[in-house]
Parts: structure tokens; C-alpha cells; sequence
């Protein structure tokens, strides 16, 4: 009976190492996972989509430098798509900082502002303008780049961490973006000439930084 008794007593204390070995390793392993849903981790979920953001700009940069066009637009929406994702990520888990809101803001003037602008000045303006066109075209892109710059300095100072507004005001620069870029496809048709893209350009540069509301998604 002390036999079995002894033996019995092994098997449990068997079991109970072998379940305590398994919640310790699953504890590290979550532990090592926490960061991915903490609002203090600078590799968040929602700041490593944003990142992802930056290195489809990056290459989107590097591709427009090379007139792979196509391609270049193809990354260029790719940041769009994750800059969508990285708000929403952030509001659901509730990882909202301010290393992400700077962070977001720097990948909006790369995919949303120097992107587009750099595409249509080597895509349009360089093929279509040479001395002093080219010179109005480089002045308008110069004056597109500031307004977004100046846009999201301002957008970071009045952000409140966390919030979402119901209106933005000012055309928002993923909105101007998008608005390039139609602008571009117009371009193609033959509807709209290389001179009236100058013009639409510093008019969206202009509404950047304007009174004017815009629905919040």
C-alpha cells in the first residue's frame, strides 16, 4: 500500500511539472508577443503596418527614380492600404501613442505627399516642359510638398491622442493624394494638358491647409 501510495504520489507530481512546464512556456511566449498590443511599444501592431507603409513609399520613390511607373503606383496604393489599416489596428487595440501619431505622420508626407508629387513631376511635367515650364512646374511641386508638410505639423500639434474627429479640417493628405492621382489618369485620356495639371496641383496644395470640412471615414 506505502508502494502504491508512493507511486501515486510520483505520477501527480509528474503531471503537475509537466502542466506547470507547459503555463511557464506559454507564459514567455506570450510575454514575448505582448509588445505587438502594447500602446508603449514602438513596434506595436499598428506602428509596424505603419512601417510597412514607409517601405512601400520607399520603394515606390526608388521605382518612380527608374520611370517603372506602373509599379510605382502599385506600392504607392499599397501604403494607402496600409495607412487604412494602421488606424483602425490602433483604434481597436487601443494602441494609440504619440511615437504613433508622429510616426504616422511621417509615412503620410512619404506615401501621400512627396510620392504622388515626385510621380507626376517625372511622369508629366519632365515630359512635357523644358526651361521656364519646367521651371513653374518645379515651384508648383516645391509648393505642394510645404502645404502637406505644413499640414501635418499642424494636424500633429492639435492631435489629441486617442480622439477621432468627425470632420477633418482642410483637405486631408491621403484625400489629396487621391485627388493626384486622378488628376494623373485624366492626364492619360488627353482630357486634361501638362499646364492644367499645374494648375490643379497648387489649387489641392492650397485646399491642404483651407477651412474646408471634410467627413471623417
Amino acid at each position: 500500500n506505502d508502494c502504491l501510495v508512493y507511486r501515486k504520489s510520483i505520477d501527480i507530481v509528474g503531471v503537475a511539472t509537466v502542466q506547470w512546464s507547459h503555463n511557464h512556456s506559454q507564459t514567455k511566449k506570450d510575454n514575448h508577443m505582448n509588445f505587438l498590443y502594447s500602446s508603449k511599444s514602438h513596434f506595436n501592431l499598428a506602428n509596424l503596418v505603419t512601417f510597412s507603409n514607409i517601405t512601400a513609399g520607399l520603394i515606390a520613390t526608388y521605382l518612380i527614380s527608374q520611370n517603372s511607373f506602373l509599379w510605382a503606383a502599385i506600392f504607392a496604393w499599397m501604403g494607402g492600404a496600409f495607412d487604412i489599416m494602421d488606424g483602425k489596428i490602433a483604434r481597436k487595440y487601443n494602441l494609440s501613442s504619440e511615437f504613433g501619431i508622429q510616426l504616422d505622420s511621417f509615412a503620410d508626407f512619404l506615401s501621400f505627399v512627396l510620392v504622388p508629387v515626385f510621380f507626376i513631376f517625372q511622369a508629366i511635367y519632365i515630359t512635357s516642359f523644358s526651361g521656364f515650364g519646367l521651371f513653374v512646374s518645379g515651384i508648383a511641386s516645391i509648393y505642394y510638398v510645404l502645404s502637406g508638410l505644413r499640414r501635418l505639423i499642424q494636424f500633429n500639434i492639435d492631435a489629441d491622442t486617442g480622439k477621432v474627429e468627425k470632420f477633418f479640417t482642410g483637405v486631408p493628405t491621403p484625400l489629396g493624394a487621391i485627388l493626384l492621382w486622378v488628376i494623373y489618369l485624366i492626364n492619360l485620356t488627353g482630357i486634361l494638358s501638362p499646364s492644367s495639371v499645374i494648375l490643379l496641383m497648387i489649387v489641392i496644395a492650397w485646399s491642404l491647409n483651407s477651412k474646408i470640412k471634410v467627413p471623417h471615414p
